[in-house]
């Protein structure tokens, strides 16, 4: 089935979250958020394009670093308020360094505090 993206459910920010998952593992990637525009620049480039909401400017994974996400698929859930990027990724996603925003980081309190986002770099994202 085909989704109108002009049928997208956005926050009141105009903003959609976008669960960005690699294509042939399912390993789940990262975590970002998109508006209208970004989801229209991502379908049209066909790689993932994203609204940051510390520097309320928009970024191309990997612009600087390399590490491109190139797209194979943009989905919506049941609700139309969440999308899932099906990607392939190049290099890694997280701005730490990991293949993953996800890799090592239990919830059992030992997890060293996050870098505020006003301490990243584009590179790092």
């Amino acid at each position: 089935m085909s989704v109108d993206p002009a049928t997208l459910v956005f926050d009141g920010r105009g903003l959609i979250p976008v669960i960005v998952q690699q294509w042939d593992t399912g390993t789940v990637l990262m975590l970002a958020w998109m508006d209208a525009t970004a989801v229209a620049a991502t379908l049209a480039e066909r790689r993932t394009v994203f609204w940051s909401r510390s520097r309320q400017e928009y970024w191309r994974k990997g612009e600087t670093s390399g590490h491109i996400q190139h797209l194979i698929s943009l989905q919506t859930d049941c609700d139309r308020d969440t999308l899932l990027a099906r990607v392939d990724q190049v290099g890694q996603a997280c701005h730490t360094g990991t293949y993953t925003c996800f890799d090592g980081r239990e919830l059992d309190g030992s997890d060293p505090a996050p870098i505020p986002p006003t301490e990243r770099k584009e590179s790092e994202s």
